[in-house]
């Protein structure tokens, strides 16, 4: 029984050694972490995408590029991929900009950047450049809390 079952887990699993299930852990927890402490920030302040919305979109953005990569696809071919997370994004930002009534009254711009951002910081992840991620969340954290005084909210 032990034997048939070992010979289940493998053929349905596509993370075959403790390394690679480690790997793949760490990236995808990276990605998620990162996106909370973002959208935890965007959340703070009343922006119409949070916490959730943007771990889901880390995590999002990093299985499309990790699961490529471990399908085999080359990174020269990973072009493809970005290009259409870049653009898919898009759509879920433009869904947090909002025109009021005033002419110039428009909120929403700095979410839908910060959700932008968080997809790049999860393909940053999902690529295994854990480092370049949590440097880039650290900075987009910056940008939205310590600049904020001044400015309007979004």
């Amino acid at each position: 029984m032990e034997r048939s079952w070992n010979t289940i887990l493998q053929e349905f699993s596509d993370l075959g050694s403790p390394e690679e299930i480690t790997r793949v852990c760490l990236r995808l927890l990276v990605a998620v972490a990162l996106g909370g402490i973002l959208g935890y920030e965007r959340e703070t302040v009343g922006a119409s995408a949070g916490l959730r919305t943007h771990m889901l979109v880390s995590l999002g953005a990093a299985l499309f590029v990790l699961i490529p990569l471990q399908a085999g696809m080359q990174l020269g071919d990973m072009s493809r991929v970005l290009q259409g997370v870049t653009a898919g994004i898009g759509f879920i930002g433009a869904g947090a900009i909002m025109k009021h009534s005033s002419k110039n009254d428009i909120r929403g711009v700095t979410t839908a950047a910060s959700v932008w951002l968080t997809a790049a910081v999860g393909i940053a992840a999902g690529m295994g450049r854990e480092a370049t991620a949590v440097l880039s969340a650290l900075f987009a954290l910056v940008i939205l809390s310590l600049l904020r005084h001044g400015t309007k909210q979004s």
